[in-house]
């Protein structure tokens, strides 16, 4: 199921630029170190995190950016906290950096409350157009431009998939944050279809109250997880897997990460592909590109993962059809 383009078709698909504008511009060579500041999510003893990271440094540095020669990286870990989002935004612009690489909408809004001027490239967005990152995809005009990760339609395949995998699911209780537009619109999609499989949605937002709200579900039979993703999910996969696991709850997940705990099933954008593609925009701006003329980038890489043990341990069959299609299965 992965689908990848290359660099050389990636650099094509930007669209609406001269094929000599980039080939220009990377022909600058840099002259002074240059400063980078990488806001991420993850918590730094997180692996998925340190390949998201090292696959952005590695990419860059193929484009001819050595760190302590020509560019130096400076990373802050776990950028979670919607509070203090203004906060970090002011401290990161204060520091002056060259572009600054962001994970997620809250911290990217601050940023670009905070300034006009530093190039900011994010990553993980679901809805730049409605967050208010952008004025448009294609020409986002301002400083700031990036790579989505999910499509608003990728809601409904997680309930389709989920319910392929575990057809007596009648009820599903979708794990989600309140607060983020992309959830919200991938939300709607899960709404959209649940209609014709059919099944029974039920919400909890994410918080202190999903240990409760997943007991409590659980209590009727026919029941599954749809787990959206979010910061505070994916620090609570652990917690939020092994529920699963206690009431014999089939779940889809949004990551890799949650399988690697245990999960069933996860259909997900490949992350580090995104990370290594935002080093090509990194470098086309460093190199004197402008960010409002770089077009927000869709996804084009996606893995589904299978846990056979955890399937046969919640007594699923995983039909022939999903296993041939997998991108990994775990026995």
């Amino acid at each position: 199921m992965a689908i990848d383009i290359g660099r050389r078709q990636f650099i094509s698909a930007l669209g609406g630029m001269a094929v000599a504008w980039p080939l220009a511009v990377r022909a600058q060579q840099p002259e002074r170190m240059r400063r980078i500041e990488v806001l991420v999510s993850s918590a730094v003893e997180d692996s998925y995190g340190q390949a998201r990271v090292s696959g952005f440094r590695e990419s860059l540095a193929k484009e001819g950016w050595t760190e302590g020669h020509n560019v130096k990286i400076d990373t802050r870990w776990g950028i979670t906290d919607r509070s203090r989002a203004q906060e970090v935004a002011k401290e990161i612009v204060a520091l002056g950096p060259d572009l600054i690489l962001t994970q997620g909408s809250p911290i990217t809004q601050a940023l670009k409350q905070a300034t006009t001027a530093i190039p900011v490239v994010f990553l993980g967005a679901s809805d730049p157009l409605g967050s208010g990152l952008v004025t448009s995809l294609a020409h986002p005009g301002g400083n700031v431009t990036g790579f989505t990760n999910f499509e608003f339609s990728f809601g409904g395949k997680w309930l389709a998939t989920l319910k392929e995998i575990a057809p007596t699911v009648k009820r599903v209780l979708v794990i989600f944050e309140a607060e983020n537009l992309g959830n919200l619109g991938l939300l709607r999609t899960v709404e959209a279809v649940a209609p014709s499989l059919p099944v029974q949605i039920s919400k909890v937002s994410t918080g202190p109250e999903i240990e409760g709200a997943i007991t409590e579900f659980a209590r009727e039979p026919d029941g599954a997880l749809l787990v959206m993703p979010t910061t505070i999910t994916l620090e609570k996969r652990d917690s939020i897997v092994a529920l699963a696991a206690r009431y014999r709850l089939p779940a889809i997940y949004p990551a890799r990460a949650f399988i690697a705990s245990g999960g069933l099933m996860s259909y997900d954008t490949d992350i580090v592909d995104l990370f290594r593609k935002a080093a090509l925009y990194v470098d086309l701006i460093l190199r004197g590109g402008r960010p409002g003329d770089l077009p927000v980038q869709a996804p084009t890489k996606f893995d589904l993962v299978i846990n056979l043990k955890t399937a046969k341990a919640l007594g699923l069959e995983i039909p022939s059809g999903l296993l041939a299609i997998a991108d990994e299965v775990i026995e």
